[in-house]
Order: structure tokens, then sequence, then C-alpha cells
């Protein structure tokens, strides 16, 4: 392996890299960096996420830009608000010996007016998030004629987040003489388009076979009810000793739920979602990095750009619909050639999905089980009596309140002041575990809540809708939650899972939305044949093959003034999928 001296890097640079403590260059650092560092050519890297992608891009970016040209030479464009931050934090910490250096951070949800001013004191690097790019694009403070060097990272999420009108605007506004270097980790068709739309002959660069996960990482799962998930991972979190770790949820609301729950029931965690304010998710994030939070739950697009060390796990809620996702959450864990864990808490439905990702990342599964009440009370004892034999007696100090604690303690054995020492803190997992049932079932499908385990509070996701519309009308998922937000008229927050098929597809609402969104639909047409939504289980409603209602048709214009609109002075960068992004396109 090579060192960061041998790949052409300034001295300047290579000494900034060793006091971060960096000492060899990751594999795709060691390909990426000769190759930019000649700033003449166009590049595609496809690495998975923790292989050290931002200092592949960064460290060569820094060499090839003039300190003394204060213009803006160089733009990043990044999916999320955490990412371009983390981007800008390594860029600044790679460059402290280059003082004249200016590097920006513009993202929504932050004052514009304060980015204004900064990008106005010359900025020769912007990372930036596409939405509030073109709103300073549109005001005139950024100007994109000087930029020699474009940097897309993360390209693939940037485009599951409806981003791609963005991204060909942002695009077309550049020169034609610039190098562009795109960053993924996977390459979906939409990708490949933007290399071929705005790339000449680029380099190929993929770190591992494509799609494959880091290999250290070692991908379980556990199998239980629907019901029993929350419980399920209060045992794992109970059972596993100084978990530091990410749980996933699909919706804004869960990752809420989930982190309240928690929270309630005595751990230290917290959510991350795109409902929160900028402030709510720097607090958040801050506390995490510190290891003042134990346990962040979030959303997989808020916790794009998490980039903290020593993550021992990462815990699935419930498994994402797309791999990609999948490989992008666990790859929160197991950074810098550190070890880590993937596992999911799935029921048997999602078993078919296990064996999806097996295929495709070639990874194997690793069935583990839930642990019994017993089990998480053995492990919680032998954790306090570890810790009791390894603290450090600070003999000098303490020898003087020991005497009155030798007397306090004079009728009671060695073993009566070991087993009150130990149920200190132990009674409340006695109390709590006692009696607790096996959670190992996997048995039928129930709607997901979350139960505690006296059964006090039934929180219920809600119903699974079929649509007869599918990939064979042109739809992607990201169309479809277009349509749902739209017609029903309701937040992406209340949609779950959407598993779309041939000529049909489903849909998972709250159960508060569901009448609204099969109201929202009636009458609606595509090319002349009606769009029909029904409840699927037991719930089922009749059929509306009648017709009857109003009717409406793609491509016919403007619907009630929804759509299309564009207002530059809301938050764009947040999860866009839903009512918030740019005109949507029609069948």
């Amino acid at each position: 392996m090579k060192s960061f001296d041998a790949l052409g890097l300034s001295g300047q640079l290579v000494e900034a890299i060793r006091q971060m403590g960096f000492e060899n260059p990751t594999p795709i650092q060691e390909q990426a960096i000769p190759i930019l560092l000649q700033g003449k050519t166009d590049l595609v890297g496809l690495a998975q996420t923790g292989t050290g992608k931002t200092a592949a891009f960064g460290l060569p970016l820094l060499d090839l830009i003039d300190e003394g040209n204060r213009t803006t030479q160089a733009l990043i464009l990044a999916p999320t608000r955490e990412l371009s931050v983390q981007i800008t934090t390594d860029l600044e910490n790679f460059s402290k010996g280059m003082k004249d250096l200016n590097i920006v951070t513009v993202y929504g949800g932050a004052s514009i007016s304060e980015q204004i001013k900064k990008v106005k004191r010359g900025a020769q690097i912007i990372v930036a998030t596409p939405g509030r790019l073109i709103d300073l694009i549109e005001r005139r403070v950024v100007n994109l004629g000087t930029v020699q060097y474009v940097v897309l990272d993360e390209a693939d999420e940037m485009l599951n987040m409806g981003f791609k009108d963005d991204i060909d605007e942002i695009l077309s506004g550049t020169p034609d003489e610039k190098n562009v270097w795109l960053f993924s980790a996977t390459m979906p068709r939409e990708v490949r388009e933007i290399s071929k739309n705005y790339m000449t002959n680029p380099q190929e660069l993929t770190v591992g076979e494509r799609n494959q996960g880091n290999e250290n990482i070692e991908h379980q799962f556990v199998l239980v009810d629907d019901r029993d998930k929350y419980l399920a991972l209060k045992r794992l979190v109970d059972y596993t000793t100084d978990i530091f770790g990410v749980i996933f949820c699909r919706t804004k609301i869960d990752t809420q739920k989930v982190a309240e729950h928690l929270i309630k029931d005595g751990y230290n965690a917290d959510a991350l979602h795109g409902d929160l304010t900028q402030a709510q998710r720097d607090r958040v994030m801050k506390s995490f990095k510190n290891k003042t939070l134990q346990l962040l739950v979030a959303t997989d697009v808020a916790a794009r750009g998490i980039d903290v060390s020593n993550i021992t796990h990462v815990i699935h809620m419930n498994l994402p619909d797309e791999i990609e996702y999948y490989t992008h959450r666990s790859g929160r864990t197991a950074r810098a050639g550190k070890k880590g864990i993937s596992m999911a808490i799935v029921s048997k439905r999602d078993m078919g999905k296990i064996s999806q990702i097996e295929k495709t990342l070639k990874r194997r599964f690793t069935k583990i089980s839930v642990p019994t009440g017993d089990e998480v009370c053995q492990k919680k004892i032998m954790a306090l009596t570890q810790k009791m034999r390894n603290v450090e007696v600070n003999e000098e100090e303490i020898d003087s309140f020991l005497p009155e604690v030798y007397h306090e303690l004079r009728d009671l054995s060695k073993e009566d002041i070991i087993k009150r020492f130990a149920s200190i803190e132990f009674n409340r997992f006695l109390e709590y575990y006692r009696d607790a049932r096996d959670l190992n079932k996997g048995g039928s499908e129930r709607k997901q809540s979350f139960i505690d385990e006296g059964g006090a509070e039934n929180y219920t996701t809600g119903d699974r809708i079929f649509i007869n519309l599918g990939k064979m009308d042109g739809l992607e998922k990201g169309d479809l939650l277009g349509l749902i937000c739209d017609y029903g008229e309701i937040d992406k927050g209340k949609i779950g899972r959407i598993d779309l098929k041939g000529a049909y597809s489903f849909f998972e609402l709250e159960k508060d939305v569901t009448s609204k969104v099969l109201k929202g639909f009636e009458g609606l047409e595509v090319r002349g044949r009606k769009v029909r939504l029904e409840m699927t289980g037991e719930r089922r409603e009749k059929r509306d093959d009648e017709g009857g209602g109003r009717h409406k048709r793609f491509g016919g214009g403007e619907r009630d003034g929804r759509s299309g609109s564009r207002d530059r002075n809301r938050d764009r960068d947040r999860d866009r999928a839903g009512r918030g992004g740019r005109e949507r396109k029609r069948w």
C-alpha cells in the first residue's frame, strides 16, 4: 500500500493528514488522488459509504485551487445539510495551512442572508445542497461561470431525493470547460445519464464489486412478530454492552415515536428527521458526535452525512425498499477499517427481502435470537461485575472516607455486601424481565405497533393500499409518492412502504389519512383508464369500478394551483419527495 507522500500531494496537505492521524490512504483514495491531481479528466468513483470518498476528491481539489483567486473555482453538491457540513469540516481540517482559502457551506434551513454574506466575501469552494444553491444563483449571489471543478457526492442519493432537475439546472449553467467528479455508492440508470450528459470520457474507478457491502460489517437479523419489534429492540440494546448505534425507521413519525418511547423507558436516545429545525438537528448531531447520546433514531434521508467514528451497531426497525438504502444505512458502522454490526429486526414477510439483499451484497446474514429475560439479566449483572472489578481506585483520596463505610457495613458478610451492591443497579432489570415471554416467534403478519411489555400504549402505522398503476405506466417510486401527496393532499411522513410492481403497486398509509387519500383519487384517469385504489386485507373496501365523482387527467396543466409552484423562500432541502419539490412528471 502506498503512503500519502507517494500520491503526489503537496507537503502541506500530507503534513495536515499526518497530524490528523492518517498514515495510509484507503483504496479509493489511492486510486483517485493521482488521477484527479492532473486536473484534466472527468471521473466516476464507485465506492461504498465509509471508504474515504471525501478525502479522495477533497485533497486533490485543495491542491488544485488557486488561493490568490477569490472567484468560485470549485462546487461540491451533496444531498443533505449534514453531509454538506461534514464535507466542509473535513476540507477545513485538511487545509489548516491554507490561510487564504475560503470554503462556504450553503444549505436550506439556515439563514440565507448569512450565507450570502459569506459567499460575497469570496468563496473559492462552495459546498451546497442543490435547492439552496439554485436560490443563490437566482439571486445572482453565486456565479457559476468561473467554476473549474464540480463534485457530485452521493450522486445516487441526490437523485433518490428528487434533485435531478436541480442538478441538470446547475450543471447546465457551468462552463463547458470544466472537470466533473462524480462519487456514488451505486450506479443506477439516472446516475449513468448524468455521466453521459455532463462528462467527457470519464475514467471510472470501482472499489470492490458494485453493490458489495463493507467486508468489516457483520449482517444479522432477528425474526419476531411485527407487534414485538420495539420489545425486541429494547432487549437487544439491554443485552449489548456499550452499544453506540443508529436505529433506522422508515417514516418521520415512526422515528419520532421510537425515540420518544426509548427516552420514556430510560434510554439515552434522540431522533433525527426532516421535521426538526436546523438548530434541533445540530444539537442532536453534536450530542451524538460527542457520544453524550448513545442511540440515534433516524430516517434514511436525515442520516446521510453522519460520519461518526466507532458506531458499533446499525439497527433496522424496518428494512428499506431499496437495497441501496440498506447499503448506505449499514455503512454508518465499520468505518475507517473498524468492525461493526448491521442488525435487522424483521417479521416473516421480510424474509424475501433479506434473501434479495444477501444476493446483491454477496453477504450472508446470520440469524440470531432475541435474548430471553434471563439472558439479559445475566449479561447485565456480569457487565456490572466487570465494571466493578476494573474500576480505578484512587487509594489516596478515598482512604479518609473508608472508616465510616467499614463501620456502616460491619454487620454484613462479604456475600451480603456483594448482593446489595449488585441489586442497586440490577433490581429494575429483574423486575422488568421477570416472567418476560419469548419473542422469537416470527409468526403472523400483524399491523406494526410499538407495545410496552405491560401492554400499555398501542401505536399502529396503518393500512396497506392497492393501486392499479405500476412500472408499466412509467411510474417510479418517487412519482407514486408524489401522486399520493398531491392527490391525497397529505404529507410524505404519512406514507410508509411503497411496493412497485408491473401493472399495479401497494403502499402503506397512516390510518388517519386513508379515507382522505381514497377520496382524493376518485375519478382520476390515466390515458383513459380509471385509477383504482383498494384497501387490502380484512378491511378491503368495495371497488369503485362503476365510476362517478369528478374526473382528473394527467398532463392537463395545474391542479388547484398546487402542482408546479415553486416558492423559493421555503426550505426545499428537507425530505423533498413530497410536495416540497419541483414540478412533477405527468403521464
